[in-house]
């Protein structure tokens, strides 16, 4: 019983601040708020679960960044393959869930979506994000919107961090193209700049 009420305490300390930002990154990945919140949800029941493979005191961020786009990575290969769909559903136990649910209630009555809205983000340059290619997109969102290192991010997205410096280079790039008469509205930069070069 010690073990388990130390378990959820670190669980409750290190993993569930994060909520919102695994949010942030679901809904970056899923682009429809239902399917980001039950995103966020699996990914937390799924890091509660594993637990005892997180090493307490590394960056949680990144960990559970991780486990939700392999979620959402193998929703997508579901989805294109129907056979396959009910399969992980039909495994999980409701009674387990239920007596799981418990850690989670200090945020259950938590509004990732409307937390996230009301932040100070502006809305043309989280369109500009969206309109990147989902790999350039993935690389902007982690690195820019959610602070993780280079290594961070390609360890939660699979790749070199070479190749996550390189997307990361040509999606901003792509971003600044993108926001260059937006810039010159609001003053970032001058009328006369080249495209693509801040004040």
């Amino acid at each position: 019983m010690a073990d388990r009420a130390s378990r959820d305490q670190s669980f409750r300390e290190e993993a569930l601040p994060e909520m919102d930002a695994v949010y942030r990154f679901a809904l970056r990945l899923a682009r429809e708020p239902d399917q980001a919140e039950d995103l966020t949800q699996e990914t937390f029941l799924r890091a509660y679960r594993n637990w005892e493979k997180y090493t307490p005191g590394t960056r949680a961020r990144s960990w559970l960044f991780t486990i939700c786009r392999n979620l959402f990575i193998r929703r997508e290969e579901r989805s294109r393959r129907h056979q396959e769909i009910v399969q992980e559903a039909s495994e999980e136990d409701p009674r387990q869930i239920s007596r799981e649910a418990t850690i989670f209630m200090s945020v259950r009555n938590r509004d990732p979506e409307g937390e996230f809205w009301s932040q100070v983000v502006d809305a043309e340059v989280l369109r500009a994000i969206e309109g990147l290619p989902a790999e350039f997109r993935e690389a902007v969102v982690l690195s820019d919107l959610e602070d993780l290192s280079y290594q961070e991010v390609a360890e939660v997205v699979g790749a070199p961090v070479g190749t996550v410096k390189s997307r990361l280079f040509r999606g901003r790039r792509m971003l600044q193209k993108a926001l260059h008469d937006y810039a010159v509205e609001t003053g970032i930069i001058s009328p006369t700049s080249p495209r693509g070069a801040a004040r």
